[in-house]
């Protein structure tokens, strides 16, 4: 039975990989420390450990109890608009918290490191993204993600630590944190209709992502360390189709079936058009499951309802306030 740490795997996104790595047979220790995520999240069959991937003893211990064969690396704090105002929190956690796994993964002779790297690395590149594209971040969760995905090439070509990098975008579904202000407008606009309140829209809402459905995405992520052919490779993955925000806004009033009002805030600096090309995924994956946006909306809208209004958090350790959206400071 292969044994996979996941890091993350009370978030979002890591919650599913680690159901899809149960499915396929794998023992796993999830690693979290809970500032983003839900214990409740957690497969009851994994073994869940409270922690920091900061907290350099406790990684060299458990990597030495379990002798892992991989590592699926989801943890970070993934607020690309916020990492312009907390650029030490953002280095910290999203890069050094990276390169502590990265030095046990060579340590310990991981089979794969799999990394969930982002978009974000593309910046304003002229879409739909390919992984050939020179990557040029507009913010520092992109340089995070790409300072990490150039350390894992190195690593590999120095240490011979295989790796497999994702760039997924836009993601959504069960599991979301609704009460996180800064990032995951799928969420933030389902909390904010179940409160009654009006939707915040930056600029004008013609911003256009690719929104990706969770089930769609995870498990490629999870079965990936199964096809050799994805061994040091960097993959796009996500929805094909783009929509704007003002859309994706009456969608999920459609979704939720709850009519609401759009609140128009003043633009912030953020890339206008993002999506991407996924001709490498297919080739790797095969044609998989595409949930449209009307479908993968409507899953998450029951999971939604069923958890409840979310209070909005405010991050507490703002590094800069220089132009920071006032939004984000409100009560």
């Amino acid at each position: 039975m292969p044994k996979s740490l996941v890091t993350g795997g009370a978030g979002f996104i890591g919650a599913h990989v680690t159901n899809e790595l149960i499915a396929l047979g794998h023992e796993v220790i999830v690693l979290d420390d809970l500032s983003g995520g839900f214990q409740e999240n957690v497969n009851t069959k994994a073994l869940f450990v409270n922690g920091s991937i900061l907290d350099v003893a406790l990684l060299d211990k458990l990597f030495n109890e379990h002798q892992f064969d991989y590592v699926y690396h989801l943890a970070a704090y993934a607020a690309e608009g916020l990492s312009h105002f907390i650029k030490r929190f953002n280095y910290n956690n999203n890069l050094i918290g990276s390169v502590n796994l990265i030095n046990e993964a060579i340590k310990h002779k991981v089979k794969c490191f799999v990394f969930t790297s982002s978009i974000a690395v593309y910046g304003a590149g002229k879409p739909p993204l390919k992984e050939d594209m020179l990557p040029v971040p507009e913010d520092p969760y992109g340089i995070a993600k790409l300072a990490v995905e150039m350390d894992l090439k190195v690593s590999h070509e120095m240490f011979g630590l295989n790796f497999i990098i994702f760039r997924p975008h836009n993601v959504y579904g069960e599991y979301q944190n609704l009460g996180d202000r800064y990032r995951n407008v799928v969420g933030i606009f389902m909390n904010q209709l179940m409160q009654g309140k009006q939707l915040s829209v930056f600029g004008d809402g013609m911003q256009s992502r690719a929104f990706s459905y969770i089930g769609d995405i995870a498990p490629h992520i999870a079965n990936s360390v199964n096809i050799p052919a994805a061994y040091n490779q960097v993959i796009n993955v996500g929805a094909d189709q783009d929509y704007s925000v003002k859309e994706l806004a009456s969608s999920v009033m459609e979704a939720m079936e709850i009519k609401g009002e759009l609140r128009y805030l003043p633009a912030r600096n953020e890339v206008l058009h993002a999506y991407s090309d996924h001709s490498k995924a297919k080739a790797l994956f095969g044609d998989a499951a595409s949930t449209t946006l009307l479908d993968g909306l409507k899953k998450m809208t029951g999971w939604a309802k069923s958890a409840g209004i979310r209070k909005s958090t405010k991050f507490e350790n703002i590094e800069i306030t220089e132009k920071l959206p006032s939004f984000w400071l409100e009560d």
